[in-house]
């Protein structure tokens, strides 16, 4: 790999958006470019934060790999993934059709295929704290204009209020999904588990379904019982019959409308940006304003640990 080169991956890697991150095409490992030297980048998985060298020299040698030509992303091996990947951020290389290319000097290269924006690269977690933060932002908002009700707000800000409410509750339930498996494995039989915030406790529930069709008919002979009290209609062979048939589905089904609101689509880009604007805004009180807001947060938190400890 020439000087040239190698300055512009270089120039490359230093240009990503903080927080954003490259994913190996094969093995799907995330990772974030830490520092660049004369010699060497250095990575960062996220999988595992595992910290690793990638040598100019290494550079070099797939480099000529690619002279004349291409090379197919599936025959790529697991050490070699890393130095694909950051390669193809590159104006000299391009991937096509799942090969990578060394591009002609008057070719666009260097939109990489692997590159996550920062907004996609964010975790569950930081998703649900992202969008939480949004919709607190957005209640504090509305509220200093004083108190406000839904039909009170102009049709922009109520869609505004609804999508970022669904977000927090789906993000949430999620989080919440991942920590109650989790706490599974903690915790034993009728066991509770305090928190600062509240307590759980492993709870067993029954649910029944039948057993199949020849066990259940052949308990009901046994007993006496006749089948026709048990049998009904099959949903899944009656839209059979509906289809082969010229017997209407209004004659064998009831219909019931239920009309609800649905998210169609979610502006992550918007989001983020707004999002960076109220960082930036928190980063900002440096002033005394600031550190008595710090103060107050502080202080709260210890009466409150006073509270559960006394409690």
């Amino acid at each position: 790999m020439n000087d040239d080169d190698w300055a512009d991956l270089r120039s490359q890697c230093a240009d990503i958006e903080p927080g954003a991150e490259l994913v190996t095409p094969l093995s799907e490992r995330p990772f974030r470019i830490e520092t660049t030297a004369a010699d060497r980048l250095v990575v960062r998985f996220a999988d595992s934060a595992e910290e690793r060298p990638l040598w100019r020299e290494q550079f070099g040698v797939f480099d000529e790999q690619l002279e004349g030509q291409a090379m197919s992303i599936d025959d790529l091996q697991p050490g070699v993934e890393p130095y694909a990947t950051v390669l193809t951020l590159s104006d000299a290389y391009t991937v096509e059709d799942d090969t990578i290319v060394k591009s002609p000097a008057d070719a666009a290269g260097g939109e990489s295929p692997f590159l996550v924006s920062a907004a996609e690269a964010r975790t569950p977690p930081e998703r649900v704290r992202d969008d939480a933060l949004l919709l607190a932002h957005q209640i504090e908002r509305l509220e200093a204009e004083g108190p406000f009700s839904v039909d009170s707000l102009d049709t922009d800000l109520l869609t505004d209020y609804y999508v970022l409410a669904s977000d927090v509750q789906r993000g949430a339930d999620g989080v919440r999904k991942t920590a109650r498996d989790e706490l599974l494995e903690r915790l034993g039989p009728e066991q509770e588990l305090h928190g600062r915030f509240g307590t759980v406790r492993r709870t067993t529930r029954e649910r029944r379904r039948p057993a199949d069709d020849e066990t259940v008919l052949a308990a009901l002979d046994d007993h006496g019982i006749p089948r026709e009290w048990v049998l009904g209609v099959d949903p899944d062979k009656l839209d059979v019959v509906l289809s082969v048939t010229d017997l209407s589905e209004d004659a064998v089904y009831d219909t019931i409308e239920t009309v609800y609101v649905q998210k169609t689509g979610v502006d992550e880009d918007e989001k983020y940006s707004r999002l960076q604007g109220i960082a930036d805004r928190i980063d900002d009180l440096e002033d005394a304003a600031g550190e008595a807001l710090r103060e107050d947060l502080e202080d709260i938190e210890d009466r409150l640990e006073e509270a559960l400890t006394a409690g």
